[in-house]
C-alpha cells in the first residue's frame, strides 16, 4: 500500500496496537485517534486528501462512530464525501451494518480484525 495515510479511531489500546501494527506492516502510514471527537479533530487539521481510508470504531467514549463519521462527511473537506470510512465492530448483526452504512461509512468489518480482511477491504475502495 506505500505509504498510504490511514486514520484509526479506536479506544482499546490493545485493538488500536493490533490494527497499527497490520496496517504498517502492509507499509500504510498510520495516525491514531482514541476516541471520536479526536479523529474528526484530526481529519478536520489535516491537507485535503491526506487520509486515504479512515477505520472507525463504532463504540467509543467522548464520541462514538456513527457520529465522528457523520461529522467527517460534513466536515466540508472536498474528500470527506468521499474517503473511505471502514466501521469497525464485534457487532455484526445485519442492522449493525445497516446503521454503520447509514451513518455514512463505507463498509464493515468485524472484531477480532485479520489481516487479509483489512487488505481486502481497503483494496475495495483505493
Amino acid at each position: 500500500l506505500n505509504g498510504l495515510r490511514v486514520l484509526v479511531a479506536e479506544d482499546n489500546a490493545l485493538n488500536m496496537e493490533i490494527l497499527k501494527t497490520f496496517l504498517e506492516d502492509m507499509d500504510c502510514r498510520v495516525d491514531c485517534a482514541c476516541n471520536g471527537s479526536e479523529a474528526v479533530e484530526k481529519f478536520r487539521a489535516s491537507p485535503e486528501g491526506y487520509y486515504r481510508v479512515v477505520f472507525m470504531d463504532v463504540m467509543m467514549p467522548v464520541m462514538d462512530g456513527y457520529a465522528a463519521a457523520r461529522a467527517i462527511r460534513a466536515s466540508g473537506q472536498t474528500r470527506a464525501g468521499t474517503v473511505p470510512i471502514i466501521a469497525m465492530s464485534a457487532n455484526a448483526y445485519a442492522e449493525d451494518v445497516k446503521k454503520c452504512l447509514d451513518s455514512g461509512m463505507n463498509a464493515h468489518i468485524s472484531k477480532p480484525l485479520f489481516k487479509d480482511v483489512l487488505l481486502r477491504t481497503i483494496a475495495r475502495f483505493v
